[in-house]
């Protein structure tokens, strides 16, 4: 069985060593690698290629969010959960918006972000239940129908965009041009009334397309 391969991030060595010993007790899952900062994460993960990054975000020098979405431009097939202190919806969004597909609060059981890695890995995005409530209250809400006249091929690329997929990325798996896709994308979130990531992502909650606990 090929195990998933993670790589951590954190200035506390105590955090860092921690997170080790749970993640390398799992069967699927080996830690390949760690940073005590988001400029040697940045280099060390375009270096290992590691299936997840385990990202904390107040960090001295180059902080989480940046470091996530350097590696997620860099690197666009290595997922990120973010694993923060902070709770506020001004960090969900801003991580989300920087590409990460989880998000996770320090607080949280062990096996929550060890299923968070896991939904990551597999391209699902993942939200802790704590931090959805005031994460939906951002924006005003949209409400969760069936369709929202949305055809099938505008959901389907709507929900792999959600899942942490670039265009490119879900031109090739739904064998289309990479125009169709931001097509898609642009007729589907002017019918819904979303003009960002962070609302995209905000519905897809709503809709029960991503995973929260």
């Amino acid at each position: 069985m090929n195990k998933l391969r993670v790589f951590l991030v954190d200035d506390h060595p105590v955090v860092r060593d921690g997170l080790r010993v749970l993640l390398d007790s799992e069967a699927d899952m080996e830690v390949v690698g760690d940073a005590f900062d988001g400029e040697t994460a940045v280099g060390r993960a375009a270096e290992l290629r590691p299936d997840v990054v385990v990202m904390d975000v107040s960090m001295p020098g180059m902080g989480g969010i940046e470091a996530t979405a350097r590696i997620r431009a860099g690197c666009p097939n290595v997922r990120v959960v973010a694993l923060t202190a902070h709770e506020d919806r001004k960090y969900v969004q801003q991580a989300l918006q920087a590409g990460a597909t989880g998000y996770v609060p320090k607080r949280a059981a062990a096996a929550d972000l060890v299923g968070a890695i896991r939904h990551a890995a597999a391209g699902r995005t993942y939200l802790d239940p704590s931090v959805t409530g005031p994460y939906l209250s951002a924006e005003p809400a949209t409400e969760a129908t069936s369709d929202h006249g949305l055809s099938e091929r505008e959901v389907e690329v709507l929900k792999q965009l959600t899942a942490g997929y670039s265009n490119k990325q879900i031109a090739a798996r739904l064998e289309v041009s990479v125009k169709s896709v931001e097509t898609y994308k642009g007729r589907a979130m002017e019918k819904l009334g979303i003009r960002s990531r962070v609302g995209l992502v905000q519905f897809a909650v709503r809709q029960g397309w991503l995973s929260g606990g």
